[in-house]
């Protein structure tokens, strides 16, 4: 059974950093590419970003381009998702997935950005 489990999330103010985890279980993590998604109050689900097995392909949202950095330690069966320069539209439940639409997922970790 697939286990995700987000931590990291918190109220910052504009500009300020989180990092983000996700500890899977439950899968062979390390053989499955992985996703961040998010879902902000009053909408739908919003990819943010992808990274392949290896970390050799990332990609991101246009929206979180050159602020966000994923990675992942598959010793650790863990992946990261570094925020910086946030703003208050990076507001969200940001969830950990095993597949790009989100459709299994974590329990997400609020990330608040509020002066």
């Amino acid at each position: 059974e697939v286990n995700l489990v987000e931590s990291g999330g918190g109220s910052v103010q504009p500009g300020g950093s989180l990092r983000l985890s996700c500890v899977a279980s439950g899968f062979p993590f390390n053989t499955y590419w992985m996703h961040w998604v998010r879902q902000a109050p009053g909408k739908g689900l919003e990819w943010v970003s992808t990274i392949s097995t290896a970390s050799g392909t990332i990609n991101y949202a246009d929206s979180v381009k050159g602020r966000f950095t994923i990675s992942r330690d598959n010793a650790k069966n863990t992946l990261y998702l570094q925020m910086n320069s946030l703003k208050s539209e990076d507001t969200a439940l940001y969830y950990c997935a095993t597949d790009e639409r989100g459709k299994t997922k974590g329990q997400g970790t609020q990330v608040t950005v509020s002066s």
